[in-house]
């Protein structure tokens, strides 16, 4: 029978997962619930996708500001300490900038906030790149401080949330009694001429700028990625990740980016290969690696798309570009033998497509970035109560 469809991506529908939960159970049990109900079979090489939010929430992987607070004065002392790169964000950095602050109350009662500009690291901006031109303003080298930006800028709010985040989180500082001075500034370096003491909170760029700032001269460089890496009178923690990955949890807790994931993904793939005799794929995703083109907004605000994975989701795909063929070695034929032409050229081509997709410019991405972007769009972050995806026919082709 000829195949008609592709690939197909089901969420589906859990139980609420709280803290205890055995999630190797859960999943396995509502994805064969739902393959019952809906009549699909399970297939070799379907994949199963789980949001890290449900693995950190059965883990009970949370930490709250007292435990921030405690770590940041483990690592800082009394110093004060210069807070750089954060994102402009109220479920990622808030609670967090809550916990610094906190812990810098009990010691110098000084934050200097840096913030880059006109945007953050994933394209929250401050102010409208246009709104640079004319000012005279080189963002790539120029410092303001709080008072140039508001006379130059004035009082801006986020385009989707309302937010002034400058005011916002300054508000935070001052909740427990700390002087924080706002900058402006996208060269790490900047933040030396007021504390050798930093806090670097960008994400993805993190290693480049500790690299910079202990060149320069810092003499104590820390990354979000590096607080909470242990557990804190008995509080949650990611060894690898630290903060970074972290969400809002209540206003004074975070829940953390979860730990040991590939344990739990080998789990469920042995025990889905044990109740139906198919191997499948299985990741934890977090954030989808795409971009809002509207409001500039890349989505990867996690440290990685997948904390976790099998085996067989290693590397990136094996494809050629079905359009290519057709407008150039099978051009000339039509229909039904064009059809059969280019399913026969990917059978015979299967074995060494890296080279073709080079000389036909298509840009390789790693499958798991791929398969967690598809995942984030398909569960949301709302209300769809499907932490889990199911995806099929992922890996089929045009000759299969």
């Amino acid at each position: 029978m000829e195949r008609t469809t592709g690939t197909v991506v089901r969420g589906i529908r859990t139980p609420i997962i709280n803290e205890g939960d055995d999630l190797v159970q859960i999943v396995t049990d509502s994805i064969l619930r739902a393959s019952r109900a809906e009549g699909f079979d399970i297939k070799d090489r379907d994949v199963i996708g789980i949001t890290e939010s449900v693995v950190a929430r059965a883990q009970g992987n949370y930490a709250t500001i007292d435990d921030i607070a405690a770590d940041i004065r483990s690592k800082f002392g009394d110093a004060t300490i210069g807070v750089i790169f954060p994102i402009l964000s109220r479920n990622r950095f808030a609670v967090c900038l809550r916990g610094i602050a906190k812990g810098v109350a009990e010691g110098s009662k000084k934050i200097v906030l840096m913030l880059s500009y006109p945007s953050d690291e994933v394209g929250n901006h401050l102010v409208d790149i246009d709104a640079l031109d004319g000012k005279g303003i080189n963002p790539y080298s120029d410092t303001l401080t709080l008072g140039q930006f508001r006379e130059l800028f004035g009082n801006r709010k986020h385009t989707f949330t309302g937010i002034d985040y400058i005011d916002y989180y300054k508000s935070l500082t001052e909740e427990f009694g700390v002087e924080c001075r706002i900058i402006f500034s996208n060269d790490p370096r900047t933040i030396l001429g007021y504390t050798k003491h930093v806090l670097a909170c960008d994400i993805h760029s993190r290693a480049r700028t500790k690299r910079i700032l202990r060149s320069a001269g810092a003499e104590k460089v820390y990354g979000l990625d590096e607080i909470l890496t242990a557990p804190v009178n008995g509080s949650g923690y990611n060894e690898t990740f630290g903060l970074l990955g972290s969400n809002k949890a209540t206003d004074d807790s975070v829940k953390l980016f979860p730990r040991d994931c590939r344990q739990l993904v080998d789990k469920i793939q042995a025990r889905m290969k044990e109740l139906t005799g198919k191997t499948v794929e299985v990741m934890v995703y977090g954030d989808g690696a795409f971009k809002d083109p509207v409001g500039k907004i890349w989505e990867l605000a996690d440290p990685v798309v997948s904390p976790g994975y099998t085996a067989g989701l290693e590397g990136t795909p094996n494809e050629v570009k079905l359009k290519y063929l057709a407008d150039n070695e099978f051009s000339a034929l039509r229909g039904e033998e064009q059809k059969k032409a280019i399913a026969e050229y990917i059978r015979n081509k299967k074995k060494d497509l890296e080279g073709e997709m080079a000389s036909q410019g298509t840009t390789p991405r790693r499958l798991t970035d791929l398969l967690g972007s598809l995942c984030d769009l398909t569960s949301g972050s709302g209300d769809k109560g499907t932490p889990v995806v199911y995806i099929q026919g992922y890996f089929d082709n045009y000759a299969m």
